[in-house]
């Protein structure tokens, strides 16, 4: 058996794999950074018929430790079918194994968005009527940070904000994103009314240069990105300061910010109470968009989340609270689970990238709903 992790969003360590029965792994640290969760290895040389084990010797230090209680990886043959296999997690690490049925096997902390999809992505949405690549950013390495402007007129009164995949590790918020692009290639009468009054501006993926290297949560330079938007700056966040830019040109009417969470297993979204510009508005548009978006059908909860802030005590360098305080506007985080969304639980699966794309069109559904009382 070799393992290797020499691709995109790959991130593993090697420390014994003479016991196939339990081969000793350690996942590597963000560059620049002491974050670590993301994993994603190849298995190759794999006996059909035989059972392996594998253990993440280190998940004890890592990030969000107390996120491993209930967690099931994910596996593949192919890269196209992801499913859940046996985990368990103790004071010795997180072990997980495979009874294979294939000569090789993937193995991830959530299934992967690759780069080249990505590129497939954005060349799919520019194929769509009204879509348009309106600037492009750059990360530190030089990556392509597109930001797309999906248009029906040329005078539409309000903008619509969503960014995906701040942190790197969280591949769920760029299926998501696809979903919303793939809705958005179809004719409609919702979306038809939503486009009369609003331009959506996308960004599918806010930190190539992280998710490319196998990192849970940071950008090259080692800066959480969800943790720079009160100071961005061109040597160590480029990528929110190039998203700051062009808001300040359009203005912002309601801004959504695509995430993963590592512990809680429930969909769920966290708004602006914190913020000093707080105001009843803005608590009931919250209020009508998680009504919404649950009433919709869509795997969404309200009981389950973040606690509340205390008025005046939200964290401004957060992307959400620093735009719902700068533009007076509906801001969201919208959370999906690495685990499952336990009120619709899918034991095979848990949740995956298709659950993400399903739950982008019924937030489209939603925000067309609300756009005409956003201001």
């Amino acid at each position: 058996m070799h393992i290797r992790c020499d691709f995109d969003s790959g991130n593993i360590q090697v420390l014994d794999a003479s016991n196939s029965h339990q081969v000793l792994l350690a996942i590597r640290p963000d560059l620049n950074s002491p974050h670590f969760q993301w994993f994603h290895f190849l298995a190759e040389g794999l006996t059909p018929g035989q059972r392996y084990g594998f253990s993440l010797t280190n998940a004890g230090q890592s990030a969000y430790s107390q996120a491993w209680s209930s967690y099931q990886a994910v596996a593949s043959y192919d890269q196209q079918d992801w499913f859940r296999v046996p985990t368990r997690y103790d004071e010795q690490g997180l072990h997980f194994e495979l009874d294979s049925s294939q000569t090789q096997a993937w193995f991830a902390y959530f299934e992967p968005y690759s780069r080249a999809r990505h590129a497939r992505l954005i060349e799919q949405a520019l194929a769509t009527p009204g879509v348009e690549q309106l600037a492009c950013g750059q990360s530190i390495e030089g990556r392509a940070i597109p930001l797309l402007r999906v248009s029906a007129q040329a005078a539409a009164p309000r903008k619509l904000w969503l960014i995906a995949q701040q942190h790197p590790g969280e591949h769920m918020a760029e299926w998501f994103m696809e979903g919303l692009i793939e809705r958005l290639q179809e004719a409609d009468a919702e979306l038809e009314q939503l486009l009369a009054q609003a331009d959506l501006y996308l960004v599918p993926n806010m930190n190539p240069d992280g998710a490319l290297r196998g990192n849970l949560r940071t950008n090259l330079a080692g800066t959480d990105l969800n943790r720079a938007w009160l100071a961005p700056s061109a040597e160590a966040s480029p990528e929110v300061l190039f998203v700051q830019q062009q808001m300040q040109r359009s203005g912002v009417d309601l801004f959504l910010d695509i995430h993963g969470d590592e512990e809680i297993p429930y969909v769920f979204s966290a708004g602006c109470e914190g913020n000093p510009g707080y105001s009843p508005r803005l608590a009931q548009l919250e209020s009508e968009f998680r009504r919404r978006l649950q009433d919709s059908g869509a795997e969404f909860q309200s009981e389950h989340g973040y606690p509340r802030h205390a008025p005046g005590q939200a964290d401004l360098r957060l992307a959400c609270n620093f735009v719902g305080q700068t533009y007076d506007c509906l801001s969201f985080t919208l959370e999906m689970p690495f685990k499952d969304h336990d009120s619709t639980p899918n034991p095979r699966t848990g949740w995956n990238g298709e659950r993400s794309k399903r739950l982008a069109r019924h937030v489209l559904s939603t925000v067309a709903a609300l756009v005409g009382s956003l201001r």
